[in-house]
Protein backbone atom coordinates (compact mmCIF):
# COMPACT_ATOMS: atom_id res chain seq x y z
CA UNK A 1 0.00 0.00 0.00
CA UNK A 2 1.16 3.25 -0.67
CA UNK A 3 2.22 5.81 2.05
CA UNK A 4 0.41 8.11 3.58
CA UNK A 5 2.29 11.09 1.71
CA UNK A 6 2.10 8.71 -1.07
CA UNK A 7 -2.03 8.99 -0.82
CA UNK A 8 -2.40 12.78 0.13
CA UNK A 9 -0.04 13.41 -3.17
CA UNK A 10 -2.09 11.13 -5.07
CA UNK A 11 -5.71 12.57 -4.18
CA UNK A 12 -6.71 15.57 -6.70
CA UNK A 13 -7.82 18.70 -4.07
CA UNK A 14 -11.44 20.65 -4.75
CA UNK A 15 -11.72 24.44 -4.59
CA UNK A 16 -12.34 25.28 -1.13
CA UNK A 17 -15.06 27.00 -2.13
CA UNK A 18 -16.51 24.16 -3.34
CA UNK A 19 -16.05 22.44 -0.20
CA UNK A 20 -17.36 25.29 1.93
CA UNK A 21 -20.70 25.12 -0.27
CA UNK A 22 -21.23 21.57 1.51
CA UNK A 23 -21.97 23.16 4.50
CA UNK A 24 -23.96 26.13 3.66
CA UNK A 25 -20.46 28.48 2.85
CA UNK A 26 -20.14 31.07 -0.15
CA UNK A 27 -16.97 32.71 -1.26
CA UNK A 28 -17.65 35.55 1.10
CA UNK A 29 -17.66 33.93 3.98
CA UNK A 30 -13.97 32.64 3.68
CA UNK A 31 -10.33 34.10 3.45
CA UNK A 32 -8.65 32.45 1.14
CA UNK A 33 -4.78 31.11 1.88
CA UNK A 34 -4.93 29.51 -1.82
CA UNK A 35 -7.05 27.53 -3.68
CA UNK A 36 -6.97 24.48 -0.98
CA UNK A 37 -7.56 26.54 2.63
CA UNK A 38 -9.24 29.00 4.15
CA UNK A 39 -10.00 30.85 7.37
CA UNK A 40 -13.80 31.52 8.77
CA UNK A 41 -14.81 35.07 8.71
CA UNK A 42 -15.90 36.54 11.69
CA UNK A 43 -18.88 37.89 10.01
CA UNK A 44 -19.77 34.02 8.94
CA UNK A 45 -18.54 33.06 12.37
CA UNK A 46 -21.33 35.70 14.49
CA UNK A 47 -24.18 34.78 11.57
CA UNK A 48 -24.48 31.01 12.65
CA UNK A 49 -24.37 31.30 16.01
CA UNK A 50 -28.22 31.66 16.23
CA UNK A 51 -28.62 28.63 14.61
CA UNK A 52 -29.67 25.02 16.19
CA UNK A 53 -26.34 22.61 17.22
CA UNK A 54 -26.18 19.75 15.51
CA UNK A 55 -25.01 16.53 17.25
CA UNK A 56 -21.31 16.41 18.86
CA UNK A 57 -19.45 13.31 18.70
CA UNK A 58 -16.26 13.30 20.76
CA UNK A 59 -13.01 10.72 19.56
CA UNK A 60 -11.13 9.74 22.69
CA UNK A 61 -8.77 6.68 22.93
CA UNK A 62 -7.13 4.19 25.72
CA UNK A 63 -3.84 5.06 27.21
CA UNK A 64 -1.47 4.57 24.33
CA UNK A 65 1.49 3.10 23.15
CA UNK A 66 4.34 6.03 21.78
CA UNK A 67 3.15 6.10 17.91
CA UNK A 68 -0.36 6.79 19.02
CA UNK A 69 -3.48 4.77 18.55
CA UNK A 70 -5.04 6.98 15.44
CA UNK A 71 -7.59 9.07 17.13
CA UNK A 72 -7.53 11.18 14.14
CA UNK A 73 -7.22 8.79 11.61
CA UNK A 74 -10.62 7.29 12.97
CA UNK A 75 -12.39 10.96 13.61
CA UNK A 76 -11.29 11.45 10.14
CA UNK A 77 -12.73 8.31 8.91
CA UNK A 78 -15.61 8.48 10.95
CA UNK A 79 -16.60 11.67 9.69
CA UNK A 80 -16.45 10.79 6.12
CA UNK A 81 -18.39 7.20 6.58
CA UNK A 82 -21.10 9.76 8.53
CA UNK A 83 -21.33 11.84 4.77
CA UNK A 84 -21.31 8.63 2.95
CA UNK A 85 -24.53 7.45 4.76
CA UNK A 86 -26.20 10.67 3.40
CA UNK A 87 -25.41 12.69 6.99
CA UNK A 88 -24.20 16.68 7.21
CA UNK A 89 -20.88 15.82 8.93
CA UNK A 90 -17.90 18.20 9.67
CA UNK A 91 -14.46 17.44 11.57
CA UNK A 92 -13.24 19.96 14.30
CA UNK A 93 -9.34 19.15 14.54
CA UNK A 94 -6.13 20.13 16.60
CA UNK A 95 -3.52 21.44 14.39
CA UNK A 96 -0.33 19.71 14.73
CA UNK A 97 3.16 20.89 16.24
CA UNK A 98 6.01 20.65 14.39
CA UNK A 99 7.44 19.05 18.11
CA UNK A 100 6.03 16.16 17.42
CA UNK A 101 5.72 16.29 13.89
CA UNK A 102 9.45 16.36 13.39
CA UNK A 103 10.11 14.09 16.37
CA UNK A 104 8.58 10.56 17.53
CA UNK A 105 5.55 10.07 15.94
CA UNK A 106 6.19 11.96 11.99
CA UNK A 107 2.82 13.58 10.36
CA UNK A 108 -0.47 14.05 12.13
CA UNK A 109 -3.07 14.45 10.06
CA UNK A 110 -4.50 11.63 10.09
CA UNK A 111 -3.55 8.21 7.88
CA UNK A 112 -3.85 6.31 5.20
CA UNK A 113 -7.47 6.78 3.28
CA UNK A 114 -8.41 8.83 6.47
CA UNK A 115 -6.31 12.34 5.83
CA UNK A 116 -7.40 16.11 5.90
CA UNK A 117 -5.51 17.57 2.53
CA UNK A 118 -3.48 19.47 2.08
CA UNK A 119 -0.97 17.35 4.92
CA UNK A 120 1.74 18.65 3.94
CA UNK A 121 0.98 22.31 4.66
CA UNK A 122 -1.04 21.21 7.76
CA UNK A 123 1.89 19.13 8.82
CA UNK A 124 3.92 22.57 8.68
CA UNK A 125 3.42 25.72 8.57
CA UNK A 126 -0.58 25.89 7.23
CA UNK A 127 -2.22 29.58 8.00
CA UNK A 128 0.58 30.60 10.20
CA UNK A 129 -1.18 29.86 13.55
CA UNK A 130 1.31 28.18 15.12
CA UNK A 131 4.24 31.33 14.35
CA UNK A 132 1.54 34.01 15.44
CA UNK A 133 1.64 32.20 18.79
CA UNK A 134 4.77 31.71 19.48
CA UNK A 135 5.00 35.64 18.12
CA UNK A 136 2.45 36.72 20.71
CA UNK A 137 4.30 34.51 23.57
CA UNK A 138 7.71 36.15 23.03
CA UNK A 139 6.97 39.39 21.97
CA UNK A 140 4.96 39.05 26.20
CA UNK A 141 8.39 37.60 27.16
CA UNK A 142 10.03 40.64 25.59
CA UNK A 143 7.66 43.29 26.70
CA UNK A 144 8.29 42.00 30.57
CA UNK A 145 12.51 42.12 30.03
CA UNK A 146 12.14 45.49 28.62
CA UNK A 147 10.25 46.76 31.62
CA UNK A 148 12.64 45.17 34.14
CA UNK A 149 15.12 47.43 31.43
CA UNK A 150 13.31 50.42 31.60
CA UNK A 151 13.14 50.77 35.62
CA UNK A 152 10.80 48.51 36.75
CA UNK A 153 7.87 50.42 37.77
CA UNK A 154 5.64 47.56 38.46
CA UNK A 155 8.29 46.13 41.11
CA UNK A 156 8.29 42.72 39.53
CA UNK A 157 10.22 40.03 41.29
CA UNK A 158 12.62 38.88 38.52
CA UNK A 159 13.06 35.95 40.44
CA UNK A 160 9.35 35.17 40.36
CA UNK A 161 8.45 35.27 36.56
CA UNK A 162 6.83 32.68 35.34
CA UNK A 163 6.24 33.42 31.76
CA UNK A 164 8.39 31.47 28.98
CA UNK A 165 9.65 31.78 25.93
CA UNK A 166 8.62 29.16 23.51
CA UNK A 167 9.44 27.44 20.03
CA UNK A 168 7.40 24.81 18.18
CA UNK A 169 10.05 22.88 18.20
CA UNK A 170 11.06 19.82 20.49
CA UNK A 171 14.77 21.67 22.21
CA UNK A 172 15.80 20.20 25.54
CA UNK A 173 18.53 22.53 25.46
CA UNK A 174 16.40 25.03 25.93
CA UNK A 175 14.65 24.07 28.88
CA UNK A 176 16.49 26.59 31.53
CA UNK A 177 18.36 29.25 30.04
CA UNK A 178 20.23 32.27 31.42
CA UNK A 179 19.24 35.71 29.79
CA UNK A 180 20.65 39.02 29.89
CA UNK A 181 24.62 38.18 29.78
CA UNK A 182 26.80 40.68 28.58
CA UNK A 183 26.25 44.00 29.89
CA UNK A 184 23.95 46.71 31.03
CA UNK A 185 22.59 47.59 27.45
CA UNK A 186 21.56 43.65 27.18
CA UNK A 187 19.13 43.81 29.71
CA UNK A 188 18.75 42.35 33.69
CA UNK A 189 20.80 39.09 33.95
CA UNK A 190 17.66 36.04 34.70
CA UNK A 191 16.93 32.77 34.87
CA UNK A 192 14.62 32.32 32.14
CA UNK A 193 13.49 28.90 29.70
CA UNK A 194 11.30 27.84 26.99
CA UNK A 195 8.11 25.40 26.61
CA UNK A 196 7.03 24.41 23.07
CA UNK A 197 4.69 26.44 21.70
CA UNK A 198 1.36 24.41 21.91
CA UNK A 199 2.17 24.55 26.22
CA UNK A 200 2.02 27.93 25.87
CA UNK A 201 -0.99 29.71 27.77
CA UNK A 202 -1.33 31.67 24.53
CA UNK A 203 -2.11 28.55 22.46
CA UNK A 204 -4.73 27.40 25.66
CA UNK A 205 -5.85 31.17 25.49
CA UNK A 206 -6.78 31.38 21.81
CA UNK A 207 -8.66 27.69 21.99
CA UNK A 208 -10.88 28.65 24.74
CA UNK A 209 -11.61 32.00 23.65
CA UNK A 210 -14.98 32.95 22.20
CA UNK A 211 -14.38 36.06 19.49
CA UNK A 212 -11.81 38.74 19.77
CA UNK A 213 -13.17 40.91 22.79
CA UNK A 214 -12.92 37.47 24.42
CA UNK A 215 -9.37 37.46 24.03
CA UNK A 216 -8.53 40.68 24.37
CA UNK A 217 -10.07 39.74 27.62
CA UNK A 218 -8.20 36.27 28.59
CA UNK A 219 -4.63 37.70 27.05
CA UNK A 220 -5.37 40.16 29.76
CA UNK A 221 -5.81 38.50 32.48
CA UNK A 222 -2.55 36.07 32.42
CA UNK A 223 -0.20 36.17 35.61
CA UNK A 224 3.11 36.67 34.28
CA UNK A 225 4.46 36.39 38.03
CA UNK A 226 5.01 38.36 41.16
CA UNK A 227 5.96 41.63 42.98
CA UNK A 228 8.24 41.53 45.35
CA UNK A 229 5.47 41.32 47.86
CA UNK A 230 4.42 37.90 46.28
CA UNK A 231 0.78 39.81 44.64
CA UNK A 232 0.62 38.35 40.60
CA UNK A 233 1.37 40.98 38.13
CA UNK A 234 -0.87 40.12 34.79
CA UNK A 235 -0.45 41.17 31.14
CA UNK A 236 -3.51 44.33 32.13
CA UNK A 237 -0.89 45.74 35.13
CA UNK A 238 1.61 46.10 31.20
CA UNK A 239 -0.92 47.44 29.05
CA UNK A 240 -0.01 45.05 26.08
CA UNK A 241 -3.22 43.08 25.89
CA UNK A 242 -4.04 45.24 22.98
CA UNK A 243 -0.77 44.45 20.96
CA UNK A 244 -1.04 40.83 21.38
CA UNK A 245 -4.76 40.47 20.42
CA UNK A 246 -3.07 42.72 17.05
CA UNK A 247 -0.75 39.67 16.63
CA UNK A 248 -3.50 37.10 17.04
CA UNK A 249 -6.02 38.42 14.99
CA UNK A 250 -6.22 36.09 11.97
CA UNK A 251 -4.86 33.09 14.01
CA UNK A 252 -7.96 32.93 15.71
CA UNK A 253 -9.89 32.54 13.17
CA UNK A 254 -11.01 28.62 12.17
CA UNK A 255 -8.92 27.04 9.14
CA UNK A 256 -11.25 24.93 6.63
CA UNK A 257 -9.72 22.60 4.55
CA UNK A 258 -10.93 18.94 3.12
CA UNK A 259 -10.62 15.24 3.68
CA UNK A 260 -9.76 12.89 0.99
CA UNK A 261 -13.38 12.15 0.47
CA UNK A 262 -14.04 16.06 0.60
CA UNK A 263 -15.31 16.52 3.79
CA UNK A 264 -15.68 19.81 5.53
CA UNK A 265 -12.71 20.08 7.87
CA UNK A 266 -12.06 22.75 10.58
CA UNK A 267 -8.59 22.14 11.88
CA UNK A 268 -7.47 24.86 14.53
CA UNK A 269 -5.67 25.36 17.78
CA UNK A 270 -3.58 22.22 19.22
CA UNK A 271 -2.77 22.50 22.96
CA UNK A 272 -1.04 19.83 24.29
CA UNK A 273 -2.98 17.37 26.46
CA UNK A 274 -0.68 16.06 28.83
CA UNK A 275 0.46 19.87 29.71
CA UNK A 276 -3.09 21.94 28.61
CA UNK A 277 -6.29 21.19 28.08
CA UNK A 278 -5.34 19.05 24.62
CA UNK A 279 -8.93 20.18 22.27
CA UNK A 280 -8.96 22.11 19.38
CA UNK A 281 -10.71 25.28 19.13
CA UNK A 282 -14.11 26.43 21.02
CA UNK A 283 -14.63 28.91 17.91
CA UNK A 284 -13.90 25.96 15.37
CA UNK A 285 -15.80 23.12 17.43
CA UNK A 286 -18.81 25.74 17.82
CA UNK A 287 -18.94 26.91 14.12
CA UNK A 288 -19.09 23.43 12.88
CA UNK A 289 -21.88 22.52 15.22
CA UNK A 290 -23.95 25.20 14.20
CA UNK A 291 -22.88 24.24 10.08
CA UNK A 292 -23.25 20.32 10.46
CA UNK A 293 -25.83 17.63 11.24
CA UNK A 294 -23.10 16.07 13.21
CA UNK A 295 -19.17 17.40 14.15
CA UNK A 296 -16.47 14.64 15.16
CA UNK A 297 -14.28 15.88 17.53
CA UNK A 298 -11.42 14.76 19.50
CA UNK A 299 -9.39 14.96 22.20
CA UNK A 300 -5.58 14.69 23.16
CA UNK A 301 -4.24 11.47 24.20
CA UNK A 302 -5.67 8.16 26.55
CA UNK A 303 -9.53 9.91 27.85
CA UNK A 304 -8.07 9.71 31.60
CA UNK A 305 -6.58 13.28 29.72
CA UNK A 306 -8.08 14.37 26.56
CA UNK A 307 -11.47 13.56 27.33
CA UNK A 308 -11.85 14.26 31.00
CA UNK A 309 -10.26 17.81 30.00
CA UNK A 310 -12.88 18.55 26.86
CA UNK A 311 -15.46 17.39 29.70
CA UNK A 312 -14.39 19.29 32.65
CA UNK A 313 -12.77 22.32 30.82
CA UNK A 314 -13.82 22.72 27.76
CA UNK A 315 -17.80 21.51 27.44
CA UNK A 316 -18.54 24.19 30.02
CA UNK A 317 -17.59 27.04 27.07
CA UNK A 318 -20.08 25.31 24.10
CA UNK A 319 -23.35 25.59 23.74
CA UNK A 320 -23.96 21.66 23.19
CA UNK A 321 -21.83 18.47 25.78
CA UNK A 322 -21.32 15.53 23.68
CA UNK A 323 -24.23 13.54 22.06
CA UNK A 324 -21.91 10.40 22.33
CA UNK A 325 -18.07 9.72 22.89
CA UNK A 326 -16.04 7.07 20.80
CA UNK A 327 -13.13 5.35 23.03
CA UNK A 328 -10.26 4.01 19.98
CA UNK A 329 -8.41 1.03 20.88
CA UNK A 330 -6.00 -1.39 19.18
CA UNK A 331 -4.95 -4.73 19.59
CA UNK A 332 -1.25 -3.61 19.84
CA UNK A 333 -2.10 -1.32 22.56
CA UNK A 334 -4.27 -4.09 24.43
CA UNK A 335 -1.32 -6.34 24.52
CA UNK A 336 1.05 -3.49 25.67
CA UNK A 337 -1.46 -3.00 28.66
CA UNK A 338 -1.48 -6.65 29.06
CA UNK A 339 2.43 -7.02 29.51
CA UNK A 340 3.94 -7.78 26.41
CA UNK A 341 6.63 -5.61 24.60
CA UNK A 342 7.41 -3.29 21.68
CA UNK A 343 8.90 -5.96 19.72
CA UNK A 344 5.63 -8.60 21.01
CA UNK A 345 3.14 -6.19 20.03
CA UNK A 346 2.41 -7.80 16.53
CA UNK A 347 2.13 -11.50 17.43
CA UNK A 348 -0.89 -13.04 18.13
CA UNK A 349 -1.74 -13.02 22.16
CA UNK A 350 -4.89 -13.70 23.59
CA UNK A 351 -4.17 -13.92 27.23
CA UNK A 352 -2.45 -10.26 26.59
CA UNK A 353 -5.09 -8.90 24.49
CA UNK A 354 -7.53 -10.29 27.70
CA UNK A 355 -5.08 -8.58 30.59
CA UNK A 356 -5.08 -5.45 28.62
CA UNK A 357 -8.42 -4.91 28.52
CA UNK A 358 -8.70 -3.64 31.92
CA UNK A 359 -7.12 -0.42 30.66
CA UNK A 360 -10.23 -0.05 28.05
CA UNK A 361 -12.61 -0.96 30.64
CA UNK A 362 -12.11 1.53 33.05
CA UNK A 363 -12.01 4.33 30.31
CA UNK A 364 -15.27 3.39 29.27
CA UNK A 365 -16.57 2.90 32.90
CA UNK A 366 -15.32 6.94 33.72
CA UNK A 367 -16.88 7.76 30.74
CA UNK A 368 -20.23 6.58 31.55
CA UNK A 369 -19.79 8.63 35.13
CA UNK A 370 -20.42 11.91 32.73
CA UNK A 371 -23.86 10.26 31.60
CA UNK A 372 -22.32 9.50 27.94
CA UNK A 373 -23.27 7.05 25.64
CA UNK A 374 -19.58 5.13 24.71
CA UNK A 375 -19.04 3.50 21.43
CA UNK A 376 -15.77 1.30 21.02
CA UNK A 377 -13.76 1.62 17.65
CA UNK A 378 -11.29 -1.40 16.94
CA UNK A 379 -8.90 0.52 14.90
CA UNK A 380 -7.44 -2.31 12.56
CA UNK A 381 -3.90 -3.29 12.00
CA UNK A 382 -2.38 -5.77 9.40
CA UNK A 383 -0.83 -7.53 12.23
CA UNK A 384 -4.23 -8.22 14.27
CA UNK A 385 -5.75 -11.86 14.13
CA UNK A 386 -9.35 -12.36 13.41
CA UNK A 387 -9.39 -14.62 16.73
CA UNK A 388 -8.02 -11.18 18.57
CA UNK A 389 -10.72 -8.99 17.02
CA UNK A 390 -13.36 -11.50 18.24
CA UNK A 391 -12.05 -11.89 21.74
CA UNK A 392 -12.04 -8.03 21.98
CA UNK A 393 -15.75 -7.95 20.50
CA UNK A 394 -16.67 -10.30 23.17
CA UNK A 395 -14.99 -8.46 26.02
CA UNK A 396 -16.99 -5.80 24.75
CA UNK A 397 -20.12 -7.30 24.86
CA UNK A 398 -19.89 -8.09 28.30
CA UNK A 399 -19.49 -4.95 29.58
CA UNK A 400 -22.37 -3.70 27.63
CA UNK A 401 -20.61 -1.38 25.13
CA UNK A 402 -21.28 -1.57 21.37
CA UNK A 403 -18.42 -2.42 19.41
CA UNK A 404 -17.36 -1.88 15.81
CA UNK A 405 -14.13 -1.95 12.93
CA UNK A 406 -12.50 1.02 12.28
CA UNK A 407 -10.81 -0.14 9.12
CA UNK A 408 -10.76 3.72 7.89
CA UNK A 409 -6.45 4.00 7.04
CA UNK A 410 -6.97 1.08 4.32
CA UNK A 411 -10.74 1.40 3.36
CA UNK A 412 -11.25 5.02 4.24
CA UNK A 413 -15.31 6.18 4.11
CA UNK A 414 -15.96 2.32 3.82
CA UNK A 415 -14.30 1.22 6.51
CA UNK A 416 -16.00 3.37 8.75
CA UNK A 417 -19.50 2.66 8.00
CA UNK A 418 -20.43 -0.05 10.77
CA UNK A 419 -18.49 2.54 13.14
CA UNK A 420 -20.84 5.49 11.75
CA UNK A 421 -24.22 3.21 12.12
CA UNK A 422 -22.98 1.84 15.78
CA UNK A 423 -22.64 5.79 17.32
CA UNK A 424 -26.17 7.29 14.94
CA UNK A 425 -27.71 4.08 16.80
CA UNK A 426 -25.91 4.99 20.41
CA UNK A 427 -27.09 8.39 19.98
CA UNK A 428 -30.55 7.34 18.44
CA UNK A 429 -30.79 4.98 22.06
CA UNK A 430 -29.36 6.77 24.88
CA UNK A 431 -29.91 10.37 25.04
CA UNK A 432 -27.03 12.01 26.46
CA UNK A 433 -27.15 13.45 29.61
CA UNK A 434 -23.92 15.36 30.36
CA UNK A 435 -22.99 15.70 34.30
CA UNK A 436 -19.75 17.41 34.70
CA UNK A 437 -17.29 16.00 37.68
CA UNK A 438 -16.98 18.59 40.06
CA UNK A 439 -18.51 21.78 40.66
CA UNK A 440 -16.58 24.87 40.33
CA UNK A 441 -17.29 26.06 43.82
CA UNK A 442 -15.32 22.98 45.16
CA UNK A 443 -11.75 23.68 46.23
CA UNK A 444 -8.99 22.78 44.26
CA UNK A 445 -7.43 20.29 46.65
CA UNK A 446 -11.60 18.55 46.16
CA UNK A 447 -11.47 19.14 42.40
CA UNK A 448 -7.92 17.23 42.27
CA UNK A 449 -8.93 14.24 44.60
CA UNK A 450 -12.07 13.93 42.50
CA UNK A 451 -10.08 13.48 39.09
CA UNK A 452 -7.43 11.54 41.05
CA UNK A 453 -9.63 9.03 42.60
CA UNK A 454 -12.80 8.60 39.79
CA UNK A 455 -11.03 9.31 36.36
CA UNK A 456 -7.32 7.81 37.29
CA UNK A 457 -8.94 5.43 40.28
CA UNK A 458 -5.82 6.44 42.93
CA UNK A 459 -5.91 6.46 46.34
CA UNK A 460 -5.27 9.66 46.86
CA UNK A 461 -3.49 12.92 45.67
CA UNK A 462 -0.01 14.14 47.71
CA UNK A 463 0.78 17.46 47.79
CA UNK A 464 4.33 18.81 48.31
CA UNK A 465 5.16 21.58 50.42
CA UNK A 466 5.23 24.20 47.83
CA UNK A 467 1.77 22.76 46.52
CA UNK A 468 0.45 23.24 49.53
CA UNK A 469 1.67 26.58 49.86
CA UNK A 470 0.05 27.35 46.57
CA UNK A 471 -3.10 26.01 47.19
CA UNK A 472 -3.44 28.70 50.24
CA UNK A 473 -2.18 31.06 47.80
CA UNK A 474 -4.37 30.66 45.52
CA UNK A 475 -7.40 30.25 47.58
CA UNK A 476 -6.78 33.78 48.86
CA UNK A 477 -6.47 35.38 45.14
CA UNK A 478 -9.60 33.82 44.35
CA UNK A 479 -8.20 31.14 42.02
CA UNK A 480 -9.39 28.44 43.48
CA UNK A 481 -13.10 28.62 41.36
CA UNK A 482 -11.02 27.38 38.56
CA UNK A 483 -11.12 24.21 36.74
CA UNK A 484 -8.23 22.37 37.25
CA UNK A 485 -5.95 21.36 34.26
CA UNK A 486 -3.85 17.92 35.41
CA UNK A 487 -0.46 17.49 33.51
CA UNK A 488 0.43 13.89 33.70
CA UNK A 489 1.85 11.39 31.61
CA UNK A 490 -0.75 9.79 28.72
CA UNK A 491 0.99 6.58 29.23
CA UNK A 492 -0.41 5.46 32.36
CA UNK A 493 -3.36 6.38 34.52
CA UNK A 494 -0.62 7.04 37.46
CA UNK A 495 2.16 9.89 37.50
CA UNK A 496 3.97 6.78 36.50
CA UNK A 497 4.53 5.72 33.00
CA UNK A 498 5.28 2.41 33.61
CA UNK A 499 2.33 1.31 35.70
CA UNK A 500 0.51 0.17 32.32
CA UNK A 501 -3.09 -1.51 32.35
CA UNK A 502 -5.73 -0.28 35.04
CA UNK A 503 -3.09 0.19 38.06
CA UNK A 504 -4.48 0.45 42.01
CA UNK A 505 -3.26 1.54 45.22
CA UNK A 506 -0.96 4.05 43.92
CA UNK A 507 -0.90 7.94 44.85
CA UNK A 508 -0.87 10.78 42.62
CA UNK A 509 1.84 13.41 43.51
CA UNK A 510 1.28 17.27 43.15
CA UNK A 511 4.45 19.08 42.88
CA UNK A 512 3.39 22.15 41.93
CA UNK A 513 0.65 24.23 40.77
CA UNK A 514 0.83 26.81 37.80
CA UNK A 515 -2.06 29.13 37.52
CA UNK A 516 -3.61 29.73 33.64
CA UNK A 517 -5.54 32.81 34.98
CA UNK A 518 -5.89 33.92 31.55
CA UNK A 519 -6.73 30.58 29.77
CA UNK A 520 -9.03 30.08 33.02
CA UNK A 521 -7.77 26.94 34.46
CA UNK A 522 -4.93 25.74 37.01
CA UNK A 523 -2.15 23.45 35.78
CA UNK A 524 -1.34 20.63 38.33
CA UNK A 525 2.13 19.15 37.51
CA UNK A 526 2.60 15.40 38.26
CA UNK A 527 5.36 13.15 37.69
CA UNK A 528 8.15 14.30 35.29
CA UNK A 529 5.65 15.80 32.46
CA UNK A 530 8.19 18.33 30.90
CA UNK A 531 6.46 21.79 28.78
CA UNK A 532 9.69 21.57 26.53
CA UNK A 533 9.79 17.81 25.48
CA UNK A 534 13.12 16.34 23.75
CA UNK A 535 13.63 14.47 20.42
CA UNK A 536 14.13 10.61 20.20
CA UNK A 537 17.40 9.22 19.48
CA UNK A 538 16.10 8.79 15.49
CA UNK A 539 13.50 11.49 15.14
CA UNK A 540 11.45 11.54 12.06
CA UNK A 541 12.60 14.30 10.70
CA UNK A 542 15.54 12.19 9.68
CA UNK A 543 13.37 10.81 6.82
CA UNK A 544 11.95 14.14 5.95
CA UNK A 545 13.29 15.63 2.69
CA UNK A 546 12.09 18.03 -0.33
CA UNK A 547 12.82 17.56 -3.92
CA UNK A 548 14.45 19.54 -6.16
CA UNK A 549 10.49 20.58 -7.44
CA UNK A 550 9.24 21.19 -4.40
CA UNK A 551 7.44 18.12 -3.48
CA UNK A 552 7.82 16.88 0.19
CA UNK A 553 8.83 13.59 1.39
CA UNK A 554 8.99 11.37 4.34
CA UNK A 555 6.23 13.01 6.69
CA UNK A 556 5.19 9.81 7.48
Amino acid sequence: MKSDIEIAQSTELKPITEIAEKVGLTASDLELYGSYKAKLSFDKIRAVKDQKPGKLILVTAINPTPAGEGKSTVSIGLADALNKLGKKSMLALREPSLGPVMGIKGGAAGGGYAQVLPMEDINLHFTGDMHAITTANNALAALIDNHLQQGNELGIDQRRIIWKRTVDLNDRALRRVVIGLGSPVNGIPREDGFDITVASEIMAVLCLATDLKNLKERLADIVIGYRYDRTPVYVRDLKVEGALALILKDAIKPNLVQTIYGTPALVHGGPFANIAHGCNSVLATETALHLADYTVTEAGFGADLGAEKFLDIKTPNLSAAPDAVVIVATLRALKMHGGLTKDELNKENADAVKAGFANLKRHVENIRKYQLPVVVAINEFASDTKAEITLLEELCDELHVPVAPANVWAEGAAGGLVLAETVLAAIENNPADYQRLYSDDDSLEDKIAKIVTEIYRGDSAVFTSKAQTQLKQFARLGWDKLPVCMAKTQYSFSDDQRLLGAPKGFEITIRELVPKTGAGFIVALTGDVMTMPGLPKHPAALSMDVTDEGNVLGLF
